[in-house]
């Protein structure tokens, strides 16, 4: 077969091109430290590439949302570690007013510095993060979460938030706690009963706070306790006023009264202390829920309760109150030690997040990156098999008959 001189050389200059072209392909690649440039070097792995490329985005993001977590966390555990410490401070005041020697005047400085700490701790519970997030809001719906409305036809601290606690994720943790639950759930009196005693009191009677002896034998009723003077003997009856059927009640009535007795019934347990007045009376209810700046504004009330009855009343709220208070610090510390385990768990996500991003930079680089020894070699054979075919194409080139003849 017959193979002209021009098209013999024209074969030749598109071979020599490609060779160009194929040695400064892989010139980028050295450049750039890339085996794959664009999905037609390696379809196969390109696609892979970009799945890693797309998982560690998201795991990049992942790690940007927990440190934003974290650093909220951080804020709402400082904020109720000093919740607890200002409930300490009303806890020590608590005890302090009820110093007997006490006169107006000093229990109306403790009032005071009372109605302060009430004011400090309606603070830390709107505390807000750094990104102007509320701190305690549950899951939001309020700029200011706690508000109050204390005084004439007012109804106190209202949680103006949405109640509620985030999950957290696989990944994610919550960036706010329910102040609601933290702050607004305080179970009254001793957690089962409470005890009150009535407005029209003018006797000296108190009461503690009350224990339950017998759960299986608690009827959560409500009970009434009348004091009487029959033929100078003071009395007392209980009465049961949910259950009328129940009444009267065995063994409690008409029973002879002194000071420093227990009263049991109904599985319920509480003693009385001081000398009632004929027509005195106590009430019992199952307990409810207040918050812990009910709480704290009871004790201020209490303190400046100037009734007939002002020793025995102020006796029997400051002790509902320091029981109170004690329910409600423990719900600030549980709430704490939640975000504390939050908090260790958002350094174990940190790191899992961490070794992940590692591992998918690793299996990115697996499928994109060059091997620059092998890459470096490859140029090195590849250009002296361009400069080989130059040289043999401009010999080739150089022959002639005129060389000859």
């Amino acid at each position: 077969m017959r193979v002209s001189t021009a098209n013999s050389y024209d074969n030749t200059v598109s071979l020599l091109a490609r060779r160009q072209a194929e040695l400064a392909a892989q010139q980028e690649k050295i450049a750039t430290g890339k085996r794959v440039l664009k999905p037609s070097d390696d379809p196969v792995a390109a696609t892979l590439a970009e799945t890693a490329q797309n998982r560690l985005s998201r795991t990049q993001a992942d790690l940007r949302s927990l440190e934003t977590a974290r650093s909220s966390l951080q804020q709402a555990e400082s904020g109720l570690a000093e919740s607890g410490e200002l409930i300490q401070k009303v806890r020590d005041l608590l005890v302090s007013a009820g110093n007997a020697t006490f006169g107006p005047s000093e229990r109306e400085d403790i009032a005071r510095q009372l109605e302060g700490l009430r004011e400090q701790l309606i603070g830390v519970a709107n505390l807000k993060d750094n990104s102007g997030r509320t701190l305690f809001g549950g899951l939001g719906g309020a700029a200011t979460p706690f508000v109050d409305l204390y005084g004439p036809g007012g109804n106190g601290v209202q949680f103006s938030g949405q109640r509620g606690q985030a999950a957290a994720g696989s990944t994610s943790l919550p960036q706010a706690l329910d102040g609601n639950a933290i702050w607004m759930r305080v179970p009254q009196g001793n957690g089962s009963f409470s005890i009150s005693l009535g407005a029209g009191n003018t006797g000296g009677v108190s009461t503690s706070v009350g224990e339950v002896i017998d759960p299986s034998a608690l009827t959560g009723d409500n009970y009434r306790i009348d004091f009487a003077d029959v033929g100078g003997v003071k009395q007392y009856t209980v009465t049961n006023l949910t259950t009328p059927a129940a009444n009267p009640m065995p063994g409690q009535t008409g029973v002879a009264y002194t000071s420093g007795m227990t009263i049991e019934f109904d599985g319920q347990s509480f003693q009385l202390n001081g000398q009632p007045a004929a027509g005195d009376q106590i009430d019992l209810a199952p307990s409810g829920k207040t918050d812990i700046f009910s709480v704290v504004q009871g004790a201020v009330d209490a303190l400046r309760y100037t009734g007939a009855n002002s020793s025995a009343q102020r006796t029997q709220e400051l002790a509902r109150a320091t029981t109170e208070l004690d329910a409600g610090h423990d719900r600030v510390l549980l709430a704490r030690g939640r975000a504390g385990e939050w908090l260790n768990r958002a350094d174990s996500l940190d790191t899992l997040l961490e070794d992940r991003g590692v591992d998918l930079k690793e299996e990115r680089s697996r499928l994109e990156d060059l091997d620059l020894v092998q890459g470096i070699s490859d140029f090195q054979t590849q250009q002296l098999g361009l400069e080989a075919a130059l040289k043999s194409y401009a010999q080739v080139q150089r022959l002639s008959l005129f060389q000859i003849i």
